[in-house]
């Protein structure tokens, strides 16, 4: 049996991206995915997967498809990307979310011990949203943490937290895995904490170092222009090329750190080579925050559309605001986002117009 580096949704946006990069570890790469219809408007092998990457087209939720992985491969390198991924879907679909993130890790390191197979280091790709709110900052320099939005918060346009002293506006914290203590408001970020307390359970037992990803918006050419549940970035580009006013929710104030492809690939390769002594948690973001309003506008303006409108709507299960604290991962692994949003969104913008996306 030959050590490989296995990567779990590793057809995805993500995976094909980071795939080139992985060969500089000396192992063979396997990509195990089932070419979800969500992501893969086509079942077949994407053309950004590197030529050198084996494909298994399997469920990692299924025995069979761990026995035909470990068949031939000895995971030395796993890097756990294969999760569904819709913050607002996973409120009306939560057994689909719960099943893939949760028991398709479990699955996977369920076939590791069945084989007594124990890895030389697992990554996992966990997200932002396990953070649900965050951390507010209250105006009597108090930290609390607010509750989920509700529908009916929602429905009052009541956007921002409310500031438990009553003495003035409440402002939001960066994510920092070391400061900011998770608490998720979606189904889905539920099951990525459930993933990294799982992956920390049973590494810690086999000693196996563990790092902990967690990632903000990640956007850039290669991403699945078909997905309504990822993406916005993408979005805003095909409506716009169309003529089409964006619509911006809620008040156009809602925060994100948009993340551009190559800048988290930069940081999942610098965290592959050098692995933690036990369990690493870090938080991959640029480190900005852009409002949705301020990104709908500068694609808007890229494609001479009409200027975007307020509207008012809103999706259950987003939360107000949402940016990394950049500076652990710089301190730790030395790598900082490199991509502004405005040139990481023209390059979207390219990349959709040449593929005849847009």
């Amino acid at each position: 049996m030959q050590k490989a580096v296995i990567v779990t949704g590793g057809a995805g946006f993500i995976g094909c991206a980071l795939s080139a990069q992985l060969k500089a570890f000396g192992l063979p790469i396997v990509a195990v995915d089932n070419l979800h219809p969500q992501i893969h408007a086509e079942s077949r092998r994407p053309d950004a997967l590197d030529a050198d990457v084996e494909l298994i087209v399997g469920d990692v939720t299924e025995a069979a498809t761990w026995e035909k992985v470990l068949d031939r491969w000895h995971p030395s390198i796993v890097v756990h990307l294969a999760a569904e991924t819709g913050t607002g879907q996973s409120l009306t679909e939560a057994s689909r979310h719960a099943h893939v993130n949760v028991v398709g890790t479990t699955a996977m390191i369920d076939a590791f011990s069945a084989r007594n197979l124990v890895p030389d280091h697992v990554l996992l790709a966990s997200s932002r949203a396990v953070y649900g709110e965050g951390a507010w900052l209250d105006a009597d320099g108090t930290t609390f943490y607010p509750p989920p939005r509700s529908h009916a918060v929602l429905a009052r346009a009541q956007w921002d937290a409310t500031s438990p002293s009553a003495t003035g506006p409440a402002q939001p914290l960066p994510h920092r895995a070391d400061a900011v203590f998770p608490a998720p408001t979606s189904v889905y970020g539920g099951t990525k904490l459930a993933q990294e307390h799982i992956l920390a359970a049973w590494c810690g037992a086999m000693q196996v170092p563990l790092s902990v990803f967690r990632l903000q918006n990640v956007y850039g050419p290669g991403q699945s222009p078909f997905n309504a549940y990822t993406g916005i970035i993408t979005l805003f580009h095909r409506l716009a090329r169309k003529g089409q006013a964006l619509d911006i929710y809620e008040d156009g104030l809602i925060g994100r750190d948009f993340v551009y492809i190559d800048d988290v690939v930069a940081a999942l390769v610098a965290g592959l080579r050098s692995p933690p002594s036990s369990v690493r948690t870090l938080d991959v973001g640029s480190g900005v925050v852009t409002t949705i309003a301020d990104a709908a506008r500068a694609i808007a303006a890229m494609h001479d559309a009409p200027a975007p409108v307020v509207c008012g709507k809103f999706r259950d299960g987003d939360v107000r605001w949402a940016v990394a604290d950049a500076s652990p991962l710089a301190a730790s692994l030395g790598v900082r986002a490199q991509v502004s949003f405005d040139e990481g969104a023209r390059r979207v913008g390219q990349w959709l117009i040449e593929r005849g996306y847009a």
